[in-house]
């Protein structure tokens, strides 16, 4: 018995030889993937974005470039496409403004709890829209029905009223003097407004509630979901993309 050859599959030796190996494998791949992971999930900088530089999250900044969503023959899939300089909100923001409008867009989609009814990057429910690439929905285009409903009709609730602030009474000039000069707000404008005052503009058979957004708020929220839709999430949603004037996220 003693002289017995026996397999190296039950050799103890062996297999405690291999767990070492096979352990030591594994964490070597995991230090690596989570360096690599770190690297990619990591904000660019606005240097990036003057130099053409494409980062998976680009810097706060990139809310003052044009935003396009187009399919890649290469990865098979949709991906961001960061274009020209464009205004937001009339102004082109700096570095320091842009970081503080998002970190306000962000507290604000936290406090209302956003993700109850929306999903964002992944997060959150299905009861309502997927917001991750909100901004490019073809409906909030200069073409598309919502900026044109936003830019012709006055905000019900806020015109029923009574006791207006100051704040709310010139807002309500400065819509109705757009409307007499025919004059369409812009993307992020109209985005603002109708988070401000959602049940006036009823963009889905489940309408979204009043939640008392600020204009401020409002403003930081529109500089979250830029922000977002730039984000590189590997063609998630799949299928993002518009049927009439409603957009689908599948």
């Amino acid at each position: 018995m003693a002289n017995e050859n026996l397999s190296v599959w039950t050799s103890i030796p062996f297999w405690r030889r291999s767990a070492a190996w096979v352990t030591g494998f594994a964490s070597i791949l995991l230090i690596w993937l989570t360096f690599d992971t770190l690297g990619q999930i990591s904000m660019g900088t606005d240097a990036d974005l003057k130099n053409g530089v494409t980062k998976r999250v680009p810097a706060p900044t990139v809310i003052n470039y044009h935003i396009d969503y187009k399919m890649s023959t290469k990865r098979g899939h949709e991906v961001p496409v960061i274009g020209d300089k464009e205004s937001f909100f009339g102004k082109e923001w700096s570095e320091k403004e842009a970081k503080e409008l998002l970190h306000l867009g962000k507290l604000t989609s936290q406090a209302k709890n956003c993700m109850n009814c929306h999903t964002l990057l992944g997060n959150g429910a299905y009861y309502a829209p997927d917001l991750t690439k909100a901004w490019i929905d073809p409906a909030w285009k200069n073409d598309g029905a919502l900026i044109s409903i936003i830019s012709t009709t006055l905000p019900q609730k806020l015109v029923d009223k009574e006791d207006k602030s100051e704040d709310e009474k010139k807002f309500l000039e400065t819509m109705k003097a757009h409307i007499a000069a025919g004059k369409p707000y812009t993307q992020e404008e109209a985005m603002a407004i109708f988070l401000q005052y959602p049940s006036s503009y009823p963009t889905h058979a489940r309408m979204m509630p009043e939640l008392g957004i600020t204009a401020d708020e409002a403003k930081g929220l529109v500089a979250f979901l830029k922000h977002m839709s730039s984000i590189d999430t590997n063609g998630f949603p799949r299928n993002f993309g518009a049927e009439g004037d409603t957009t689908h996220a599948h």
